[in-house]
Order: structure tokens, then sequence, then C-alpha cells
């Protein structure tokens, strides 16, 4: 069976991550102009994806490491960090993620996925289960616009009255 630091660890080097993504992201947006996002909205999208990464980790935990969940969210985790630096490139400097990418995630899922490996489990994750990826980071992006489109609204139905 798989140590509960490969399942796990899923979840801490998310959070590793993504704290530096929630430190960095709403002035970074806000200073290069590329999809403005709030701190409420980088809070709730976060908090949204920690819920899925919990679930993966969960997941995984109860299943020595077999689950496709676990695998396909581990998979995908370390596919990411691709994207930091590749975003970092094309910005040419820093971007929100890409400190932790190379040196959390990457080695992370890496040291993970052979752990599993010497375990006799093959993760087997088809590129159509990968595609949940960019569907489940732009669902969480949307929902957290608009709740905070909703909190806006709302506030502002407070002050008017109306």
């Amino acid at each position: 069976m798989v140590s509960k630091k490969v399942t796990w660890g899923l979840l801490a080097a998310w959070v590793v991550h993504d704290l530096e993504e929630l430190a960095t992201m709403p002035g970074w947006t806000r200073k290069k102009r590329v999809m403005p996002t709030t701190p409420a909205q980088a809070a709730i999208a976060i908090g949204l994806m920690g819920g899925v990464f919990t679930a993966a980790a969960a997941a995984g935990a109860r299943t020595g490491g077999r689950s496709p969940f676990f695998q396909t969210v581990l998979t995908g985790f370390g596919l990411h960090s691709a994207t930091h630096v590749a975003a970092s490139l094309v910005f040419r400097g820093y971007t929100p993620g890409v400190i932790t990418a190379p040196t959390v995630v990457a080695p992370f899922t890496w040291w993970a996925l052979r752990r599993l490996r010497r375990e006799g489990i093959r993760p087997n994750t088809s590129p159509r289960a990968l595609m949940w990826f960019p569907i489940a980071v732009g669902t969480v992006h949307g929902i957290a616009h608009l709740a905070t489109r909703v909190r806006e609204n709302t506030a502002l139905v407070r002050q008017t009255g109306h």
C-alpha cells in the first residue's frame, strides 16, 4: 500500500503552491492587466479547487493510491507546472505560481508517481481524463467571478436602497 505521504502529500503540495498564487495573483493580474482577479475572486477560486484536491487526496488515501481520480489530479497537477513556466516565458518574467511550480509541484508529482510505480500501481491517466483540468480551472474561476459580482451587487443594493 502506498504511503499517506503520497496521497495526502498531493494536498500539501497544492497548498504550498496555491498560497503563492493567492498572495501574488490579484496584484500581478492588475499590474499586467490580464484577466483582472480580485483578492476575493482568487480566494474563492483557490478554495473551490482546494475542495477538488482534498477529495482527490482522500480518494487516493482510501484506495492506497489506486483511485483513477487521485491519479488524474496528481498527473494534471504535475503537468500544470509546465503552464506556469510557459506563462513566465511568454510574459518574460514572474507569473503567479512560477516559483513553486518547478520547486514543489513538479518534484512532488515526479516523486509520487515513482512511489506509485514502486508499489506496482501503474497510473492510468487518459488524455480524456486530463481534459477535466482546464474545465475545473475555468469552472472555479467562473464561480468565483459570479460570486463576487453577486456580493458586489448585493452591497450596491444595500447602499442605494434599490
